[in-house]
């Protein structure tokens, strides 16, 4: 099914969890290009924006990262055969009605302690149960040891580790907020929707610099709740690739030593097939070349630079934009 190399060793506990590797963090900041990377990395499997199954794929039938549309991919198809005995068995809105509810940021404090009985209570029950299935048959279809989920918001990811039957670890993506900002502003066209023009959602610098402050925020917390997770800013990805998917890899239980990561190849990346759901246009290409993107120095205005860096100055020195000693977690 073209799921590429999953042959390697994971340090597990035996327990029959699913092991987790969630990317999260603020979008554009490279979550797509990490996802395509760990794919390579032999035991790891990424499934994407596993959040937007529901209504990218199954509901809409947009383009898998195979180039195949969703329904008609031999991956997704095996992966709904086994979960539920096929997507057309699964009452899509209900499942996106049941989502709306859970995994809401507003949900967070309540995610591992809803009461049996109460409305949230029951749709978390039944969500959970379809995540189980779901999770389960994309171990069970990739012969994975770890899945990579990168829908990188907060709520997703506190959801998903207050799941028992999940091992969660999650690596927080971080990227200057100038970039993330003036990304949000470009007119960038959807391929994955091929039957109609359909462009990427835009944000204003305000709104950009907001979510950029909130994903980022929260993620802390989940930390400080004892989940565990490493952050890695983009930067770093770029320029050493190998030593921060070393770090990604060590943190997932991955075993594994330089020959693991040999599909770099100074800069340039031979991509496997991949079945990535939702994300960047970058997951249909079939190469990647591994380059900072940082027109927004060169192309960024000097209104909107100085207002998000006034937004979010706090945690671009916590994070090592503006000379703080803290690069990495």
């Amino acid at each position: 099914m073209g799921t590429g190399n999953r042959a390697g060793r994971a340090s597990s506990a035996g327990d029959g969890r699913v092991r987790l590797l969630y990317v999260g963090g603020a979008g554009r900041s490279g979550s797509t290009l990490l996802d395509l990377l760990l794919n390579e990395v032999p035991g790891m499997f990424a499934a994407g924006e596993v959040r937007y199954l529901w209504n990218r794929g199954v509901r809409d039938n947009e383009l898998c990262g195979c180039g195949q549309s969703f329904l008609s991919c031999p991956f997704w198809t095996a992966v709904g055969e086994r979960a539920f005995g096929g997507w057309s068995k699964v009452d899509v809105e209900e499942v996106l009605s049941w989502q709306r509810v859970v995994d809401s940021h507003l949900r967070i404090p309540f995610m591992a302690r809803a009461r049996p009985g109460s409305g949230f209570g029951e749709a978390r029950h039944r969500f959970v149960n379809v995540l189980e299935r779901l999770y389960g048959a994309i171990a069970e279809i990739s012969g994975a040891d770890v899945l990579v989920d990168s829908t990188k918001r907060p709520a997703s990811a506190f959801l998903l580790a207050s799941v028992p039957s999940f091992d969660v670890r999650f690596v927080q993506l971080v990227r200057d907020s100038r970039g993330v900002a003036f990304s949000w502003s470009k007119r960038v066209q959807r391929p994955e929707v091929v039957d109609r023009v359909e462009l990427m959602p835009r944000y204003s610098s305000l709104q950009a610099a907001a979510r950029w402050t909130a994903n980022n925020s929260l993620f802390d917390l989940l930390a400080a709740r004892g989940v565990p997770g490493i952050r890695v800013r983009y930067e770093s990805l770029i320029d050493a690739p190998a030593r921060e998917l070393e770090r990604m890899a060590h943190l997932a239980g991955i075993e594994g030593g330089p020959e693991s990561l040999a599909f770099i190849d100074q800069g340039q990346v031979a991509l496997n097939t991949n079945h990535v759901v939702a994300g960047n246009p970058l997951r249909l290409r079939g190469t990647l070349e591994l380059r900072r993107d940082e027109a927004w120095r060169v192309n960024m205005g000097r209104r909107q630079r100085s207002l998000v860096l006034f937004l979010t100055w706090p945690l671009l020195l916590r994070y090592g934009y503006l000379g703080g000693a803290e690069e990495s977690r």
